[in-house]
């Protein structure tokens, strides 16, 4: 085994070192730091946990493209029923995550329960393809979402520039990354607010699509599973749509460190958080239905704006402001969260050492969370970013059903673990076959992108012999990895 005590940080200039040698108080003790010890703080309450989650789950997607799912279902009926079990599904997760939040008090998400379960190896690939490729692919996307819709009410008439998109975009990540480096709470107080305004903007579609279905708007619901038929090589890029929108309820594990009363609020704020998410979701589909065609949707660039511009007339101006602010807020709290990962590996010598420092005065992991803008602004300017997503979808959703199978592993592993939360087996059983089952079926429908992602994720392998387990590296080479 490669992993080193997880300890806090004793300080050194101005940041604190994360693999310190020294009798120190554990992170996840709950005792009092010493004098001159300085630890990320419990500063995550059930609140902010709440806007966590909501935050980071409600991006882009659900405002701007749910077509992705009635391309490759077929029918409105078949939609929304993938948008409803893409929901219960998730809640499965959410609920396994659950469970290993509050018997394995250490942040790092699925990094961390990989290593408990099934050691160094997969769990060093999980993170290398994340710091790599996924999350510097995923923060570019939705910022380009959020640089984009930012724009749209200054160029109503016309085409807006790429240029003048991925420049708005470049601050708006600049600007996520400096917020999430200054203050873990000003952090939260801003996604707290992100979180309000994402709510905000799906009441207002969700309240005109009721008032629709009451005056009986119901033209498109009629023989609801009628239209194209939907090949079973659809469905797994449907519920990859589905569970792609609903990402995001495992990011409050990613931060269990900093969390109050953990045992209580990650169960309790990740139960809210999917009944809420997953209503709206169904519901904001519904409202869409009333007033749009299945064809118009197919045909839409942006879905709230074409219903918005329906049915509020001068009001659809603000729908680009909320999606715009929705995507700030999926940006922040994917950040906040990611970091905390990239943290964790460096404490367990999985990751250059410097990634394992946290700032002595503002209590930020901060070159945790600054390593992530070259990388991301790297995919912003040069990278096919939606192809990437496209190659990699499989290995997050790969990965997390192995999180899930290891929930099960570490049940007859390790049957004396303290579980203040349990689930029934038949959960994570049912969740981890369903996530393996795409990805094997994804592989099938299409080899050549999920083939590349796989060829990707199989290059942690090597890098994990050359990084971690090769011990007579020249002295240059040790150097450049900080050890």
């Amino acid at each position: 085994m490669f992993r080193k005590a997880a300890v806090p940080t004793v300080s050194n200039g101005s940041y604190l070192q994360g693999r310190a040698i020294g009798k120190l108080s554990s992170v996840g003790s709950g005792q009092p730091a010493q004098e001159g010890k300085v630890v990320l703080k419990k500063k995550v309450t059930l609140l902010r946990g709440i806007s966590i989650i909501i935050g980071t789950i409600i991006g882009a997607g659900i405002f701007i493209s749910p077509k992705g799912i009635l391309k490759n279902t077929g029918s409105v009926g078949m939609s929304l029923t993938v948008w409803t079990v893409c929901g219960i599904l998730s809640l499965f997760g959410a609920l396994c995550y659950a469970e290993l939040g509050t018997c394995i008090k250490k942040s790092g998400g699925h990094y961390t329960y990989i290593l408990e379960a099934f050691g160094p190896l997969p769990a060093f690939v999980r993170v290398w393809v994340e710091l790599l490729i996924i999350r510097p692919a995923a923060t570019a996307v939705i910022s380009l979402a959020f640089g984009r819709y930012i724009l749209e009410p200054f160029f109503m008439q016309c085409e807006i520039p790429e240029l003048a998109i991925k420049l708005i975009t470049a601050v708006g990540i600049t600007l996520v990354m400096v917020l999430n480096s200054t203050s873990v709470s000003w952090s939260a107080r801003i996604q707290m607010f992100l979180t309000f305004c994402k709510l905000v903007a799906i009441l207002i579609i969700i309240v005109p699509g009721v008032i629709q279905l009451i005056k009986g708007e119901t033209q498109h619901f009629k023989n609801a599973f009628a239209g194209n038929d939907a090949s079973i090589l659809g469905l797994p890029l449907a519920f990859y749509s589905g569970m792609y929108a609903y990402s995001g309820w495992f990011y409050l594990n990613f931060v269990t460190e900093e969390v109050e009363n953990p045992e209580k609020n990650i169960p309790l704020a990740i139960c809210i958080s999917m009944i809420i998410v997953t209503v709206g979701y169904v519901l904001t589909n519904v409202a869409y239905f009333t007033t749009i065609s299945a064809g118009e949707l197919l045909l839409s660039k942006a879905v709230a704006v074409t219903f918005a511009e329906r049915l509020m007339g001068s009001f659809s101006l603000a729908v680009p402001v909320f999606v715009a602010l929705s995507c700030f807020g999926s940006m922040n709290g994917g950040v906040f969260a990611v970091s905390r990962m990239f943290f964790v590996a460096s404490r367990e010598g999985h990751l250059p050492e410097i990634l394992s420092m946290i700032h002595v005065r503002k209590h930020t992991p901060l070159p945790a969370v600054i390593v992530l803008h070259p990388l991301t602004m790297i995919m912003l300017f040069n990278g096919d970013l939606y192809s990437l997503l496209n190659f990699l979808s499989f290995a997050r959703w790969l990965f997390i059903g192995l999180v899930v199978a290891g929930l099960i592993y570490l049940r007859y592993k390790r049957p004396d673990m303290p579980r203040p939360f349990k689930v029934p087996l038949f959960i994570p059983a049912l969740f981890s076959f369903t996530c393996l089952f795409m990805v094997a079926l994804s592989l099938y429908s299409d080899p050549v992108n999920t083939g590349i992602g796989f060829a990707i994720t199989l290059t942690g392998i090597p890098a994990y012999y050359l990084f971690i387990v090769w011990d007579n590296k020249p002295k240059w080479f040790r150097k450049l990895l900080g050890k």
